[in-house]
C-alpha cells in the first residue's frame, strides 16, 4: 500500500485526457466512472467517505472507452465502473480485472430526445429516417457505449445505413444530450437517465428497446494503487444507501 504522505505527484496524459493523482494516500480510492454517473457519484460521495472515516474518493469521469485506454496505460486508478459489459469484457481480456471483482451496480434505459423548443416529435426510429431529421445526436460506437447501444438497434432494424450519415458523433453521452439541448441537433439518443436532468431543455420522444440490457459493470483493478479501499468501494455500490442515490437519479436495480 503507498506510504502515508507521498509528496510527488503523478501526471497521466493518457487518449488526450489529463489525470492528475497527488500521491495516492492512505484511504485514498480513485474511481473511473462513465460520464452518464456523474450526477449520482457525486452524491454518493459524501456518503462513502461518512461511513468511511479517513477515506476519500476521487472520481475520473468520461467515456467507458476512453477509461478502459487509460487504465490499460498504466493510469493510477482503483475502480473501473462502465456503462456496458463490452468494456468490462475488454478490460477483463487485458488482465485489467478479474472475473470474480465484478459486480453490476444498475441499469438505464436508452431514450431519444429531442429540443424542447422543437415543432415535431418523432415516434420510432422509423421518423428519425425522414428527411425532418438531419442531424442526430449519437455517441460514438467505437469507444461511447450509449453510441454501441444505439447502433445494435439501428443495426438490427435496418435503419443503420440511412441514419448514420446524419450522425452527430458526440465523445459522451453528456455531449449528445449538450447538442440535443442546444437545439444544434434535431434528436439524439441518451440515457433516460440524462434527459431527465434538463427538463427545461429537452423532452423524450420515445424509449429504445436495446437488443442488450443496459448494465453498469463495476471492478476493481488488479493494479489498483489502493486494493483494499477499492473492493470496498465496489461493494458500497450495492448497499442500500448506495441504491437509494441511483434509484434517485433514475437507474434501475443491478
Amino acid at each position: 500500500m503507498p506510504p502515508l504522505r507521498q509528496h510527488l505527484t503523478r501526471l497521466t496524459v493518457l487518449g488526450g485526457l489529463c489525470l492528475c493523482v497527488l500521491g495516492a494516500q492512505a484511504g485514498e480510492v480513485t474511481v473511473s466512472a462513465a460520464s452518464s454517473l456523474s450526477n449520482a457519484f457525486k452524491d454518493l460521495k459524501p456518503l462513502y467517505e461518512a461511513a468511511h472515516p479517513g477515506s476519500t474518493v476521487q472520481f475520473n469521469f468520461g467515456a467507458s472507452g476512453a477509461l478502459l485506454a487509460q487504465a490499460s496505460k498504466g493510469a493510477p486508478v482503483d475502480v473501473l465502473v462502465s456503462a456496458d459489459q463490452e468494456t468490462m469484457n475488454q478490460a477483463q481480456s487485458q488482465g485489467l480485472v478479474a472475473a470474480e471483482q465484478r459486480r453490476d451496480i444498475a441499469t438505464n434505459t436508452l431514450v431519444v430526445v429531442v429540443p424542447r423548443s422543437a415543432a415535431h416529435t418523432p415516434k420510432s426510429t422509423a421518423d428519425l429516417s425522414t428527411a425532418r431529421y438531419a442531424r442526430i445526436a449519437i455517441g460514438l460506437p467505437a469507444s461511447v457505449p450509449v453510441g454501441r447501444y444505439t447502433k445494435s438497434v439501428l443495426e438490427a432494424e435496418g435503419r443503420w445505413a440511412g441514419i448514420e450519415p446524419k450522425m452527430i458523433g458526440a465523445n459522451t453521452v453528456r455531449q449528445a444530450l449538450d447538442y440535443v439541448a442546444r437545439a444544434e441537433v434535431d434528436a439524439g439518443f441518451v440515457y433516460a437517465t440524462d434527459a431527465a436532468l434538463m427538463p427545461d431543455k429537452v423532452r423524450v420522444a420515445f424509449t429504445v428497446p436495446t437488443t442488450r440490457p443496459v448494465r453498469y459493470p463495476a471492478a476493481a483493478l488488479k493494479a489498483a494503487p489502493n486494493p483494499v479501499e477499492a473492493q470496498r468501494f465496489v461493494a458500497f455500490l450495492l448497499q442500500p444507501a448506495a441504491q437509494a442515490v441511483l434509484a434517485k437519479y433514475g437507474f434501475g436495480k443491478p
